[in-house]
């Protein structure tokens, strides 16, 4: 059964990839532009265009375009940049790995804290320790993160502490990882602003598993208090979090354009921002598809997660 449940939800996010792949090549194909003219400039001659038409096939039908297109994006083949003229794939290979890099770091102390924070508040529900932990949850999550940016932009790296820099500045040649101080502040961001989200999620499922029956009744039989938390509350209250975690790293890969172009961080949200600014096409389609598979592939974990956690379907029992 769960093996079942899995493969389908595999499926439907490959058709969901498919489409967006769809919906992202043809809607580029309407952004204004030549993208020949751009590459080689508005002194080139009609010659010139039309051998470079022939050459990047954009004088192929779009059908026959998008098929050429979506067999390269299989075979890592991602086009040409029209502002720098080196293929996209090499254009885009260090700063996936930058923003996979900034992703990660929130994402494992976001999940973990945000889980931890949403346990302790249930546990302690009504008392001061609680409405302090939900009172600022609902401060940062009402927070763009822009805003928390600023913030600590402004409390850690100008005159109030000024001991973290503001801005990314690699020396050229060199992986953003290896200037670990340039990391903190990106990453603080996403964690404030994805941790509130994650812990009143946690909270309130917990608050509800808690007050089910088999916990009860797990309590009556004397199990200790401990045991009841782990092995009979936090499996049931797993799941649904699972789907809001999902969501909040879906969004990371999306809501990681701002954080990148605050900081100027050289991952592909950066990339999406100049790629925008110079009608460079073939890497706003790139990134947007990186983006999308981010989003598809993290979803699909979280629906693996809620089905795996499910006690349900994992035993194939009613308990």
């Amino acid at each position: 059964m769960i093996g079942k449940l899995i493969l389908r939800r595999l499926l439907i996010s490959i058709v969901i990839l498919f489409a967006v792949s769809l919906i992202v090549f043809f809607a580029t194909l309407l952004l204004p532009g030549d993208p020949a003219r751009a590459i080689l400039g508005q002194q080139a001659t009609p010659e010139r265009i039309d051998a470079l038409n022939r050459e990047m096939n954009l004088d192929s039908p779009p059908l026959t375009r998008y098929i050429m297109w979506l067999g390269g994006l299989f075979t890592g083949s991602l086009g040409t940049s029209v502002a720098t003229g080196e293929p996209v794939s090499q254009l885009l290979s260090d700063r996936v790995g930058a923003t996979l890099v900034l992703m990660i770091a929130a994402a494992a102390i976001s999940i973990p804290a945000g889980i931890g924070l949403g346990i302790y508040s249930a546990l302690r529900r009504g008392r001061p320790s609680d409405t302090a932990v939900s009172t600022a949850s609902l401060v940062l999550a009402a927070l763009p993160e822009f805003v928390v940016g600023i913030g600590l932009v402004t409390l850690f790296s100008t005159t109030v502490f000024s001991i973290l820099p503001a801005v990314t500045m690699s020396p050229p040649g060199t992986q953003v990882w290896q200037f670990p101080s340039q990391l903190i502040l990106p990453t603080a961001v996403l964690v404030l602003v994805v941790t509130p989200y994650i812990a009143r999620m946690m909270r309130a499922t917990m608050i509800e598993v808690l007050d089910s029956g088999y916990v009860e009744m797990a309590r009556l039989k004397g199990v200790p208090e401990r045991r009841v938390i782990l092995r009979h509350a936090l499996p049931h209250a797993v799941g649904p979090v699972a789907q809001v975690i999902a969501i909040q790293l879906a969004w990371m890969a999306g809501g990681v354009v701002v954080v990148e172009f605050l900081f100027r961080y050289p991952g592909i949200g950066q990339a999406l921002i100049d790629a925008v600014n110079y009608r460079d096409v073939q890497v706003v389609q790139a990134v947007t598809m990186i983006v999308a598979l981010i989003y598809i592939i993290v979803n699909l974990l979280a629906d693996i997660v809620g089905i795996l956690a499910n006690p349900k379907l994992r035993t194939g029992g009613d308990a």
